[in-house]
């Protein structure tokens, strides 16, 4: 018989990431409303959609979402699905995903404005 994996984080390391999504929302680009929606449709636990439970938690706070995990949980899967996000709603284009800090991700604009400076000087 295989051995058992043990994912459960003990209780005193939870796991508490932040998605920061300010910048495009006060610009009314960015729905957080939908993006949180699209977070609890999509974030799979134990191989699975739908099956949160009480292991994750998403709660959104004005422009940003917090993602509290009782197992253990990949910084980069939700950076992935931020991605798809933005993909599915055509503004990956203008937006990229930064990590600010260990638990922290941040939705910027590309700059643009100093790529089109330089065009206009050749």
């Amino acid at each position: 018989m295989a051995p058992v994996k043990n994912t459960a984080v003990p209780s005193a390391k939870k796991l508490k990431f932040v998605i920061d999504c300010s910048g495009p929302a006060s610009d009314k680009i960015f729905d957080v409303a939908a993006f949180e929606k699209y977070l609890h449709d999509r974030v799979k636990v134990e191989g699975r959609t739908n099956n949160l439970g009480d292991k994750v938690v998403i709660s959104r706070a004005g422009d940003k979402i917090t993602v509290v995990s009782n197992i253990q949980f990949s910084k980069r899967y939700l950076k992935y699905l931020t991605k798809r996000f933005l993909k599915k709603n055509q503004i990956r284009d203008w937006l990229r995903v930064i990590a600010t800090d260990k638990q922290t991700f941040e939705l910027r604009y590309f700059n643009i404005a100093n790529e089109g400076d330089e065009e206009d000087e050749e």
